[in-house]
């Protein structure tokens, strides 16, 4: 099987470390878009549109990983979308969030908006929805080391291994366009409270946990299960108790 030339967007986050030293071992010749400059980097701007058709140049597929958030990812898109159509781009794999058409969070709506974009845009395209990562859930704990109580909200979570994803991501190129495949999601629904008592433990804290409870048809919908996969999903990778216990955490 012969391997395309790739642009990766959002490169230099999370999932975007996990995902390039992947598809550079898999042969791909990876070019990473980035504000910054430096070594490996593509300097450009998706949400204002500069230097797109440069990053695109000799292009066969973009793997989108790229993130700020609300209208940015929007406008950040439907750049993407248009330099990507002119500079003849053969697939665009983009991340998606599970249940970012059952959530009312407005990032959640911006995804959502996101999908629409670029599908609107005729482009080859295959869309990989997945849960939240397991480096999320140590985020929001760790934002609260200070606080003599732990408040979380009390709601279930699937979170999922990072590298599943970028793994997944891997295949999904190699695979050609498909459209929205499976959802993907960690292999466990836990309540966030438990998530929280097994990283206290993890980290050797003892502080009472509050599970949160708020008003509003967000909560409401997290509370059902909105952002968690159903029938027909992928489920995979290690736990957030096999997450803790690698120490990938700290």
């Amino acid at each position: 099987m012969s391997f395309v030339d790739l642009l990766v967007t959002g490169g230099t986050g999370t999932l975007g470390r996990a995902t390039v030293p992947l598809l550079a071992a898999a042969g791909h010749a990876v070019r990473v878009l980035s504000r910054r400059t430096g070594p490996g980097l593509t300097t450009g701007d998706l949400e204002r549109g500069e230097g797109l058709a440069r990053a695109l140049d000799g292009i066969h597929t973009v793997v989108h990983l790229a993130t700020s958030g609300g209208a940015r990812d929007v406008r950040a898109a439907a750049n993407l979308a248009k330099a990507a159509a002119a500079a003849g781009i053969e697939h665009l794999v983009a991340v998606s969030i599970v249940g970012v058409d059952n959530v009312p969070l407005p990032y959640y709506q911006a995804k959502l908006e996101v999908e629409r974009r670029l599908s609107a845009a005729g482009l080859p395209l295959t869309v990989q929805r997945a849960t939240q990562f397991h480096d999320l859930i140590v985020g929001i704990l760790r934002g609260q080391r200070s606080s003599p109580l732990l408040f979380v909200p009390d709601i279930p979570m699937q979170p999922i291994d990072v590298g599943v994803v970028a793994a997944a991501l891997v295949e999904l190129v190699a695979a050609g366009p498909a459209g929205r495949v499976a959802d993907l999601g960690g292999p466990r629904v836990e309540r966030f409270t438990e998530l929280a008592e097994a990283w206290q433990r993890h980290v050797g804290r003892q502080r009472p946990v509050v599970p949160v409870r708020l008003p509003g048809r967000t909560f409401a919908a997290y509370a059902r299960g909105g952002h968690l996969t159903g029938t027909g999903a992928v489920t995979a990778g290690p736990s957030f108790a096999d997450f803790l216990a690698v120490g990938r955490d700290r």
